[in-house]
């Protein structure tokens, strides 16, 4: 099976791993962020809690979707009196998985406005 074969075996993506991995888009960012940036992004229509988030990630590091990384310097000064939190990037697989999405999400996208306006699809 070639690379894209398996990344389209693996779409859909759930609303969750969907908004997660958005987040992770522009940055690494720690969970509780992620958390915050999934319910802004999703007009709040998606609210996780650690469990759902935490179980998220771990599957989505364990697919090799997002690694664990340092989180920067500057941050990590203001955290300095707190335990250090765990941050996540997208990893280029991710990156594609993410892409992928948005170009199935945009061809639906495409099909229903032209279904619906009329035009022949």
């Amino acid at each position: 099976m070639t690379a894209q074969g398996a990344i389209q075996e693996n779409l859909p993506l759930t609303e969750s791993t969907f908004f997660i991995m958005l987040s992770l888009s522009p940055e690494p960012s720690h969970g509780y962020a992620i958390m915050k940036d999934v319910e802004t992004l999703s007009e709040g229509r998606v609210v996780l809690s650690t469990g759902t988030l935490y179980g998220a990630l771990k599957r989505l590091l364990e697919g090799g979707w997002i690694e664990r990384v340092q989180e920067g310097e500057a941050h990590a000064e203001k955290q300095a009196s707190r335990r250090p939190r765990k941050a996540y990037a997208l990893t280029d697989l991710g990156k594609r998985v993410l892409e992928a999405e948005v170009d199935r999400m945009e061809a639906l996208t495409t099909t229903a406005r032209l279904r619906t306006t009329g035009a022949k699809v």
